[in-house]
């Protein structure tokens, strides 16, 4: 167990309560109050490791697959009958979690995976567990089908897999036929990123990125970022989308307004608030280019009002290909 360094935190003594699967421990430790004081406090703690767990997707069947396996600790808290529907998942053990994910997967569900993509981490019980659990998601065909999946019958794994469309996933949600953490989140996850759209729709992305950062002021260097954001802009667009920049209104507004140069009066009063106004009707921002504090107040602005950040072009939905766009 790695114990960070916390000067509020004094371990006094661990106490092996159980060694018979993974380690439970008694943790006795001083801990500092917000008044300054000390007090001795005890908490049992259940150290059985990291894991992983990934959401295999199809964009061209609208699908997921999942896991329905017995699961005892549910048994014995109100599920009849200890059945439960999950993402496929593992105990890393000593191996990476990429690598730890790739052997579930197959072992689970039978699918050899090849492009995955972490998306977070998170404690998932963190009052009484250690475990450090790791995200991610895979697009998946019958191509990647390399055996009937099910587990590993040396460790009584009786895993049944699941192919649902991911409307009835998140329907089973919804009636809570579906009552693992773990996959909620990661079902709720391709559903805010629409890495499966139940209508595939067109976004409107506004495109952040660097304006005078970096340029002194320099109306070449300032023209260079423009061109940038430019360039992802069309991009964007043959990707079946409708981007917009700030600058598109702004420069406009600004000269009409009487701006004379950069970083007056009216250039203030109207450059970043109007880009403020348009985000309120747009879907998404995609973050692009160098340093700008600008464009880091629109990301910042963009997810206190619920809108999805891109980061990368491949974390766009693709709706059109680009001669479709045309």
């Amino acid at each position: 167990m790695n114990i960070s360094i916390n000067p509020r935190v004094e371990i006094k003594a661990e106490t092996v309560l159980s060694a018979n699967w993974y380690q439970l421990k008694k943790m006795t430790f001083a801990y500092q109050t917000n008044n300054g004081t000390w007090e001795i406090q005890e908490r049992e703690v259940y150290d059985r490791g990291n894991g992983a767990v990934i959401l295999l997707y199809n964009q061209e069947k609208q699908s997921v697959i999942l896991t329905r396996q017995f699961r005892m600790p549910t048994y014995v808290n109100s599920n009849d009958t200890g059945m439960l529907i999950e993402a496929c998942a593992g105990l890393l053990d000593s191996e990476s979690p990429e690598d730890c994910i790739r052997r579930e997967t197959e072992e689970e569900t039978g699918y050899r995976i090849t492009n995955m993509k972490k998306i977070s981490e998170a404690y998932m019980s963190p009052g009484s567990v250690t475990e450090l659990l790791h995200f991610f998601t895979a697009e998946y065909d019958s191509r990647m089908q390399v055996n009937e999946g099910g587990g590993v019958t040396e460790e009584q794994e009786h895993i049944e897999v699941l192919e649902l469309s991911f409307a009835d996933a998140l329907e089973m949600i919804r009636q809570g036929e579906i009552r693992d953490a773990k996959t909620i989140m990661l079902l709720q996850y391709a559903q805010i990123h629409r890495l499966l759209q139940l209508e595939r729709k067109a976004e409107h992305i506004l495109i952040a990125g660097p304006y005078r950062s970096n340029t002194g002021d320099d109306p070449m260097l300032i023209e260079k970022n423009v061109q940038l954001m430019n360039e992802a802009a069309l991009q964007v667009y043959e990707m079946g989308h409708m981007p917009v920049l700030g600058e598109w209104y702004a420069l406009p507004l600004m000269e009409t307004a009487g701006s004379r140069t950069t970083g007056d009066e009216v250039f203030n009063k109207i450059f970043h608030p109007s880009a403020v106004r348009l985000l309120s009707h747009c879907d998404a921002v995609l973050r692009v280019g160098g340093p700008s504090a600008g464009a880091d107040e629109m990301v910042r602005v963009a997810k206190e009002k619920g809108k999805i950040v891109y980061r990368r072009f491949d974390e766009i939905p693709v709706i059109l290909s680009g001669s479709e766009a045309k």
